[in-house]
């Protein structure tokens, strides 16, 4: 297994080592070595819920507003209670499954309990 990461652009894995650079073979983009380093400081960034409190994976939290599911009609109702998250980089930090199926919620919505 090769030790280059994939592509962030294209998410292919025919890249190289260019100088202090990665380069993607299909795509063309480059970026910097070092920032590869730095991503995995943002995956260690602490992720704290409505209330301040630091989450971790596995922790139950409760919604504390009513959530309208984009693209659906499904409505996520305050005071629900979400067992076993997983805590995710991006915009929105939390992965958890319901009873209408599978979502990701951003931490100021939730409360821990």
């Amino acid at each position: 297994m090769s030790a280059i990461p994939a592509c962030p652009q294209c998410t292919l894995e025919n890249t190289y080592q260019d100088g202090d650079n990665y380069v993607c073979a299909d795509c063309g983009h480059e970026w910097p070595m070092n920032a590869v380093a730095g991503a995995d400081d943002a995956a260690d960034a602490v992720i704290k819920d409505a209330g301040g409190n630091v989450l971790a994976n596995g922790d139950s939290v409760v919604l504390i507003k009513d959530l309208k599911v984009k693209g659906s009609s499904i409505t996520l109702k305050m005071g629900t209670k979400v067992k076993s998250i997983r805590l995710v980089g991006g915009d929105h930090e939390v992965d958890c499954r319901m009873d209408g199926g599978s979502f990701m919620l951003k931490a100021c919505y939730l409360r821990k309990v």
